[in-house]
């Protein structure tokens, strides 16, 4: 018999269990107010101080990032990567920018340190205002039911919001924590926005990604918000599949990004039926787009700009959705239901539909939810749907409605 020493199995403490152990969750620990951190199913971003901003003028914002990328490999930066938000309305100024220092990492459910729970929120006197409140919101849905019966358009998408006022300033880094393990699957992010804002969100929804000549879009439409119960939430989700309502939703959606991504790629394929994705407070019908580029010379912020806005956050017309939209909702949507995202000079990157989201300056959080409303829409439903769809966001500062 051998006696020769047993040593295949044998590693010192020094050296990490996993290679992937603790290098997403690094990256979330570091994130301080002011820089710009994006985590993706693909990647988790880190970017500090600005290299060069996208600035805003009137040529459109696909050029004026294409130009500021090549800028930046010309004046010597060897990977220059856009990130940052784009908002709602065509017209207003983008916050995007080339950070000086990137720092990149597997994605979070890569890193087994994301599924530790983070802190609880400290306690904060809080204050929350519904701007509309829930009967003028209500009151807004069945005006656009009305209207569609009269034949005026066919779907809107009507938001409203809450504003969270605080004792003393929200602790950005740790509802970024919290946002980001609560579901390390998504697209977490927190930006900065203007002097002093910061856009924070976890969206469920890929509005579109470019890697190499593949393309995917994951159009989201048709929802309804989860159950404590595990036989309730089964059910809801199985009614969700079978709802003759939300299917004909998310149809708009998904023909719309069909037709929009069909100019620029080749071998699209559209399921036919949707499927369920689910958050910690929602079900979802999703679809999975998938296609080949045309032209290496698209871009993924092309794509997104050429589907963006969807019916999923706007309606159908888009023009005569964006009309209702500005006629119904009493605050500006700023960067909710733009889109969150990176480029890069090869034209590569994943742009996200910026739902689930807050704007925070100092002591003051803006939140922002929506219902898509079709014909068949119920008022209370929808009004219930939005404040479902809050509690993303309230459980990462400690607040509720």
């Amino acid at each position: 018999m051998s006696t020769a020493p047993q040593v295949a199995a044998v590693r010192t403490l020094a050296e990490p269990a996993h290679p992937a152990v603790g290098v997403a969750t690094a990256l979330l620990d570091s994130y301080v107010p002011g820089a710009r951190f994006l985590a993706t199913p693909t990647r988790t971003l880190l970017g500090r101080g600005v290299h060069a901003e996208v600035p805003h003028d009137d040529r459109p914002v696909t050029r004026r990032v294409a130009a500021t990328l090549a800028a930046a490999r010309a004046a010597g930066h060897a990977s220059p990567l856009v990130i940052g938000a784009v908002p709602f309305a065509p017209d207003a100024p983008a916050a995007l920018a080339v950070p000086a220092t990137l720092h990149t990492a597997p994605p979070l459910t890569a890193d087994p340190l994301a599924s530790l729970p983070a802190d609880p929120p400290a306690p904060n006197e809080l204050t929350v205002h519904q701007e509309p409140a829930p009967e003028d919101y209500a009151k807004a849905v069945a005006a656009a039911v009305d209207r569609m019966w009269q034949g005026e358009f066919s779907k809107v998408v009507l938001a409203r919001t809450l504003r969270v006022e605080a004792a003393r300033p929200f602790d950005l880094p740790a509802m970024l924590q919290r946002l980001a393990r609560r579901d390390p699957s998504g697209y977490t992010f927190a930006l900065p926005t203007g002097p002093g804002r910061t856009l924070l969100g976890a969206s469920p929804e890929l509005l579109v990604s470019r890697h190499g000549n593949r393309v995917v879009a994951n159009p989201l439409a048709g929802s309804v918000p989860r159950h404590p119960d595990l036989a309730e939430d089964v059910r809801r989700a199985a009614a969700l599949l079978d709802s003759a309502k939300d299917l004909y939703e998310h149809a708009v959606v998904v023909n719309a990004v069909e037709e929009g991504l069909a100019r620029h790629c080749a071998d699209l394929i559209v399921p036919a039926r949707p499927t369920l994705v689910r958050t910690a407070t929602m079900w979802h019908l999703s679809t999975t787009v998938t296609g080949t580029l045309r032209s290496p010379d698209t871009t993924a912020l092309d794509l997104a700009s050429a589907l963006q806005p969807t019916p999923a956050v706007c309606g159908t017309p888009t023009e005569t959705a964006r009309r209702v939209i500005r006629e119904s909702e009493p605050v500006d949507r700023g960067f909710y239901t733009g889109m969150v995202g990176w480029g890069d000079a090869d034209g590569d990157g994943e742009w996200v539909v910026t739902i689930r989201c807050a704007e925070a300056t100092g002591d003051s959080l803006r939140l922002y939810a929506g219902a898509g409303v079709v014909a068949a829409s119920d008022p209370e439903a929808e009004t219930a749907e939005t404040a479902a769809k809050f509690r993303t966001f309230l459980s990462a500062v400690g607040a509720q409605l």
